[in-house]
């Protein structure tokens, strides 16, 4: 009979880890992020709103150059994540848009589902951090805790914070399989669906549009859609509000 469970050793496989730096301003700070990315087993980068990186990013990779030659460049978040199962994001800030849990709450949520599905790991500008509108293409929104509010953490200094944490939790625990969520862009598609059927039947209006907005992408962000949840909430909307 086989169980429903697996050793974490196949969970770390970092070959499905994305780390994704959206408009990172600090080409030091890239650098120090694949060195991070390399002292934790980490090597698929991915960056959002640059085509290049220069010598400064370079010179802090410190025998990380190669995670760097390998990195994918991406105009718009949405692309970064379009091809990805599960999507976390880390904010420094408060959010009213969605729920945040801590970085080991994000990490026990990673662990329910299989090794087999893509992961997006999503860190903001160094100023500003991620919007609402990015905070969007996140399944799960997650702060790193610290002493004090100010200074925030390091953008490289987060990144190992975080891989760390998934290297160090995934060590020695048993984990259960869920179903796969769909690639992220399909998530996105569902919801599009919903909303617009939403909208059409009234229940969404100019009054409540972005309220009702932010609250469906934080709920439909939690649920990781599967096939099976897709298949399901699409029949719904599709056939049980078109009958009224």
């Amino acid at each position: 009979m086989k169980l429903p469970y697996k050793t974490t050793a196949d969970l770390i496989n970092p070959s499905r880890f994305f780390v994704i730096l959206v408009n990172p301003e600090n080409q030091e700070n890239i650098g120090l992020t694949a060195r991070a990315m390399k002292n934790t087993g980490f090597s698929q980068l991915r960056v959002v709103g640059l085509k290049e990186f220069e010598r400064e990013a370079l010179r802090t990779a410190v025998h990380a150059d190669d995670i760097l030659r390998q990195a994918v460049f991406y105009q718009t978040l949405a692309e970064a994540v379009g091809d990805l199962n599960l999507v976390l994001a880390s904010t420094v800030r408060q959010r009213k848009a969605c729920r945040l849990l801590t970085i080991d709450e994000a990490i026990d949520k990673l662990k329910l589902f299989p090794a087999s599905i893509k992961v997006g790991l999503v860190f903001g500008n160094e100023r500003t951090g991620l919007s609402d509108l990015e905070l969007r293409q996140a399944n799960f929104v997650y702060f790193i805790p610290q002493a004090s509010r100010q200074p925030s953490y390091n953008l490289a200094a987060a990144v190992l914070i975080t891989l760390y944490t998934i290297f160090h939790q995934s060590a020695s625990e048993l984990v259960v399989d869920m179903a796969p969520p769909i690639p992220h862009k399909e998530q996105e598609d569902c919801l599009k669906i919903i909303l617009a059927k939403l909208e059409k039947n009234g229940f969404i209006h100019e009054t409540n549009r972005q309220h009702v907005t932010n609250l469906l992408n934080d709920l439909f962000g939690r649920l990781t859609i599967s096939e099976r949840d897709r298949r399901f909430l699409t029949a719904v909307f599709n056939k049980g509000l078109d009958r009224k």
